[in-house]
């Protein structure tokens, strides 16, 4: 089963549309017209029968240089969550618990627990 085609993304408060562009197997991508977002999402068997689970969203822009400020440079970023399940045990009401209790957790109080990663604490 596939998600929504076109899946929509909101950065910053600005919806990016982003339609499928890519589907094979347990593999699919979805990419912004411009090019400078893409979400995917694969499904892969690994070591001792464990299912993982992705979902990674790419962003891309245009910044300053900061060897040549008078040019500009394209610069990438990645964000991807990841459940790593073993061949039995949980029930997917049961790790879908346990995403949204550590979802609960970095989006506490606006985020702080996700700002606080970024500025480098633990």
């Amino acid at each position: 089963m596939a998600f929504t085609d076109p899946l929509t993304v909101t950065i910053s408060a600005v919806p990016v549309v982003l339609p499928r562009v890519f589907a094979e197997g347990a593999e699919t991508k979805y990419t912004s017209a411009d090019g400078l977002v893409s979400v995917s999402a694969n499904h892969t068997l690994v070591k001792q029968g464990r299912e993982r689970h992705l979902l990674r969203i790419d962003h891309s822009k245009l910044t300053a240089n900061p060897f040549a400020p008078t040019e500009n440079v394209k610069v990438n970023m990645a964000y991807y969550s990841v459940f790593d399940l073993p061949p039995a045990g949980y029930t997917d009401a049961e790790a879908l618990a346990v995403f949204v209790g550590f979802n609960t957790l970095m989006t506490a109080t606006s985020n702080a627990l996700t700002a606080k990663l970024l500025g480098g604490e633990s």
